[in-house]
């Protein structure tokens, strides 16, 4: 007797013009089973979830649950099959609360909302072994609780299929395992999950089985247990792939940029970075590790010149550019490019093509009454080409492209404006390993040619092999300056935690500081003074 599958997908095809996003795709998954699904971004994953999800209809072949053919046309009919989906993007009313944007999901709940919905939710989250505030808005949330609010969104509604695009891209160490056993319970209690993710060694922790898709096509489903990183890769990609990660050997010089004494509020009026100082040299990664929420996003933001800074000092070429608009910085000779860890929200104009979120970083300065659109066709082309961005043509929505095509638009738009300064959150989030690889080389590049990037990452192990050093914070403060090529993760997992201060185990003064500066050498002595060298 044939197994039977909770999920049988036969001959699914699925097209976007010319574009073919899935050809012929058979894809099953068990009763009780992980199942991983990988691929390189513009591989077909999501679209073909999408179709599951009730998103896109299937141009040909059919869809079978636990062993009856059905017709998904809409998200609702998705639902009653017990299929629930947590998008890569998120699905949520920002003006909502946690409960609400939940409860506004319910069949019939009629206009007045039930007082004890908050209750049933915070009970919902605690039962699944997740930390959520149901009266917070979602306007007020970090990008981490945004994905646990649309985990728990699916987990009430209780989909016995689920499926989970990139769920672990914003989430910590410790929520990935939090996830995870919630996870392992709902699958010794039958639930059956897809799992779509480009980590390889969370693949290789949670799944069962991994199916995996190279440019619209099935290539093949392999047991977790009988295969290895390495393998998978090579699957995935149709080649060999080294996945060593260069950290090339550059003279750095003296600070581009320094950063004394900052501190700075969040959204909430809170102090989210409480005196930080430290330096951006050019030829040198310098890495920013901590727990989410510790406040990398809003030290980036406020480098960046997009968040108000209490107190401190920004200094570059002696002159403190705190408060001063982007095109006074440019003029005192510092080009930044931010990558906010936001790629839609933050960093690019979801509704408009790729050629015009190329303009945008330098429309005003283009003369006469009207844009060069020729020249952002030009540069939109270049990005497309050297970063393999998939899309149909420069001129197609970054709405309408895939999460890792997105962030590598975002990337090569900032990289093209030839910055001496690059600050990055998260700049290989949801691209697959080929594309992360291509992302490292060109960090690289642009260290090999002068500039300082201040990087901020979440896989440790990334940091460790990409960056010279890295800078520890906890709850706003750092812990310390250390070199990665002599730390561990066991240590920076100590810091993050506040579990160990190293920030007076480095003492380091940048030549020429002090003499290139309006600051006194006295001032100088009495800062707080980050590890290097």
């Amino acid at each position: 007797m044939p197994e039977q599958y909770a999920i049988e997908m036969r001959g699914i095809t699925k097209t976007f013009g010319s574009v073919v996003a899935n050809n012929n795709i058979n894809l099953n998954l068990r009763q009780g089973e992980i199942l991983a699904l990988l691929g390189e971004n513009g591989s077909g994953k999501t679209t073909l979830m999408n179709m599951l999800s009730g998103i896109y209809a299937p141009d040909a072949g059919e869809i079978l649950i636990n062993g009856q053919p059905v017709s998904i046309t809409s998200p609702e009919d998705s639902k009653k099959l017990g299929i629930g989906m947590v998008h890569q993007h998120f699905k949520l009313v920002d003006v909502f609360s946690a409960a609400d944007n939940i409860w506004m999901g319910r069949e019939k709940s009629g206009f007045a909302l039930r007082g004890n919905r908050f209750a049933e939710i915070e009970d919902m989250a605690h039962k699944f072994g997740f930390d959520l505030d149901p009266r917070k808005k979602v306007c007020n949330m970090a990008v981490s609780e945004k994905q646990t609010l649309e985990i728990i969104k699916v987990l009430y509604y209780g989909a016995k299929i689920i499926i989970l695009d990139e769920p672990t891209a914003v989430l910590t160490v410790q929520e990935i395992e939090k996830l995870f056993a919630v996870l392992r319970r709902m699958k010794e209690e039958g639930h059956s999950i897809i799992i779509i993710t480009h980590k390889l060694n969370e693949v290789m922790e949670i799944s069962d089985r991994v199916a995996i898709l190279r440019k619209g096509e099935y290539i093949t489903t392999v047991n977790t247990a009988e295969t290895n990183e390495q393998a998978l890769t090579d699957w995935m990609v149709g080649r060999k792939i080294d996945l060593n990660i260069d950290r090339p050997v550059v003279e750095t010089t003296r600070p581009l940029l320094e950063i004394r004494d900052l501190t700075i509020k969040n959204d909430e009026g809170a102090v989210a970075i409480d005196k930080v100082s430290f330096y951006i040299r050019g030829g040198e990664i310098l890495g920013v590790a901590g727990i989410a929420g510790c406040g990398q996003k809003e030290l980036c933001e406020a480098i960046a010149g997009l968040r108000p800074i209490q107190s401190g000092l920004m200094i570059h070429k002696g002159d403190n550019i705190v408060g001063l608009p982007p095109k006074a910085i440019l003029e005192k000779g510092i080009s930044m490019s931010f990558i906010p860890e936001d790629r839609l929200g933050m960093g690019l104009a979801p509704s408009l093509s790729i050629t015009d979120n190329m303009i945008l970083k330098n429309y005003a300065s283009t003369p006469g009454p009207f844009v060069d659109r020729k020249s952002g066709r030009e540069d939109a082309q270049r990005v497309i080409d050297e970063l393999e961005v998939v899309t149909p043509s420069t001129e197609t929505p970054v709405r309408r492209l895939s999460g890792g095509n997105v962030q590598k638009v975002l990337l090569g738009r900032e990289i093209k404006a030839g910055p001496n300064v690059i600050v990055t959150a998260y700049p290989v989030r949801g691209l697959d390993i080929n594309s992360s690889y291509a992302i490292y080389d060109i960090l690289n590049q642009q260290k090999k040619s002068g500039v300082g990037i201040l990087f901020v990452g979440e896989d440790l192990d990334v940091m460790l092999a990409l960056c010279d050093k890295i800078m520890v914070l906890c709850h706003g403060r750092v812990m310390g300056v250390v070199h990665a090529h002599k730390t561990s993760k066991e240590e920076l997992g100590l810091m993050m935690t506040g579990a160990l201060d190293l920030t007076g185990k480095y003492e380091d003064k940048p030549a020429g500081i002090a003499r290139d500066t309006n600051i006194t050498e006295e001032h100088l002595n009495s800062t707080h003074e980050e590890g290097s060298n």
